[in-house]
């Protein structure tokens, strides 16, 4: 009975916002590695993309509670989704062709578009906390649990009980989705195969005839709705603070490198491995150990590893480690 205990302490404070977690990674990341593989440059500004993307879907909501539109028992953010993934590709579509497009056509180093996206960075994190202030914003709705702590303990007649919060389910349900979707446009159709084309041998796709302005336009338009999505699963599922989403930017870099800078397979991986090692580091597991240790055994401590304070030091570590040993990554993307 103990061990069940500690199965379901273990998945209810490590595994389940692990995977939640990292499932809004692995979209951010997927984000990151699109723009580099095809584009050619680290975009600083990504962190900044989910929360202009966040904003506009919570300002969205915020209307649609007025009026009394909602899905419940589903969040009312999934029906203003689209307007936010809309009015991110025109931003990010405006963005490109005012500041991007010109140092594309000089042919700029890597390393100037870089710090022009850091630019963009800045700006839009000001947009955003013009708009909507900096404090914390709370849109969630609808249900909050798929199966709460009691009503576990009750069918299992456990001590422990699991909760399932719905932000959770969405997120990955969603994620599953998205990431479908994503692989079979690259993989099956026309568009997709000029993108990977171009990502490939950009010389090559330009003799094949393939249309670099429109590759980059459908590129920053499935950045957009990757950003606008991870931004508002990481809102619903935690809550939506401007500031949050500039600190998110290093462990979306770290899973993008971590799994292979480029390759959208490693980028999901990436996501995966640095959500994991984050809450694994950060996890007090006192309770746990409790359950499987013999009661002399039994910690006084903790048994904390890391506070929470620093889990983004975890994927600082991880991304200076994979830098020094293996800087294509685990699925050989492009070398950092």
């Amino acid at each position: 009975m103990d061990i069940l205990n500690a199965v379901v302490a273990l998945a209810n404070f490590v595994l389940i916002p692990a995977i939640a977690y990292g499932s809004q990674l692995a979209l951010g990341a997927l984000g990151v590695t699109l723009i580099y593989g095809i584009l050619r440059f680290s975009n600083f500004a990504h962190g900044d993309t989910m929360a202009f993307g966040a904003m506009v879907t919570i300002l969205v909501t915020w209307w649609f509670q007025s009026l009394g539109l909602s899905i419940a028992p589903l969040p009312t953010a999934l029906l203003a989704l689209p307007f936010g993934i809309a009015a991110t590709a025109l931003l990010l579509l405006g963005t490109d062709r005012v500041v991007y497009r010109f140092y594309r056509r000089q042919k700029a180093a890597p390393v100037i578009l870089v710090i022009v996206s850091m630019g963009v960075m800045f700006i839009m994190n000001g947009l955003v906390r013009f708009i909507i202030g900096p404090n914390e914003q709370r849109f969630a709705d609808g249900a909050r649990f798929i199966i709460s702590a009691r009503d576990f303990k009750q069918m299992t007649g456990l001590r422990e009980g699991l909760a399932i919060k719905a932000s959770a389910g969405i997120t990955v349900i969603t994620a599953i989705i998205v990431v479908a979707v994503l692989f079979w446009f690259l993989n099956r159709t026309r568009t997709g195969k000029s993108m990977r084309a171009f990502s490939d041998n950009e010389d090559l796709a330009l003799l094949s005839g393939i249309n670099p302005e429109r590759v980059v336009m459908y590129t920053w338009m499935i950045v957009a709705a990757l950003a606008t999505i991870a931004g508002v699963l990481y809102g619903l599922d935690k809550s939506f603070k401007p500031f949050t989403y500039f600190q998110l930017l290093l462990p979306i870099f770290a899973s993008a490198i971590v799994g292979g800078l480029g390759n959208p397979l490693g980028a999901i991986a990436g996501g995966f491995v640095i959500a994991f090692s984050e809450v694994t580091v950060t996890y007090a597991w006192k309770k746990v150990l409790g359950y499987l240790l013999p009661e002399s055994l039994e910690p006084s401590g903790l048994v904390q590893l890391m506070s929470t304070d620093y889990k983004f030091a975890v994927s600082f570590a991880i991304l200076v480690i994979v830098l020094l040993f293996k800087p294509t990554g685990l699925f050989k993307g492009k070398a950092v």
